[in-house]
């Protein structure tokens, strides 16, 4: 044995070992004990990967059925449009508090804050076309 199953591996010294103590009139005893935890063992293993792979089959089966894929956000040009549309028409009066009640400082907070969200959405969308041209490439 190459040491796969370290208990498996244990329960072959002990019948072994038992063999030894009993002498060969139990030999027969002995090995069918033996065969029946070796063939429990493998009883276990199939059903273990039997259940995994009925698992995954209905995990596909499921996804393929719904023909549909996660939920991404809106895409296209009208849903980066209207984000930025929203931003500038939000950062007008954000920028007015922002000047009134901080200055210069509370200026570049907000701006910073309307050019990040506008960054992230872009990298967001720049990345969801690059899994749709490997979805499409596959």
């Amino acid at each position: 044995m190459s040491g796969a199953d370290p208990e498996l591996r244990r329960e072959l010294d002990a019948t072994l070992r038992t063999r030894e103590d009993l002498g060969p009139e139990y030999d027969d005893a002995l090995l069918d004990a033996f065969l029946e935890k070796v063939d429990q063992r493998l009883d276990e293993a199939v059903d273990t990967r039997v259940r995994r792979r009925l698992a995954e089959q209905r995990m596909t089966s499921v996804r393929e059925e719904s023909g549909r894929r996660p939920f991404d956000g809106p895409t296209g040009p009208g849903a980066a449009f209207a984000l930025a549309l929203t931003s500038l028409v939000l950062a007008i009066p954000l920028t007015a508090i922002a000047g009134d009640q901080a200055g210069l400082p509370g200026l570049l907070i907000v701006w910073a804050g309307v050019v990040g969200v506008n960054a992230v959405n872009a990298a967001g969308r720049l990345t969801r076309a690059q899994r749709e041209d490997r979805r499409t490439d596959d």
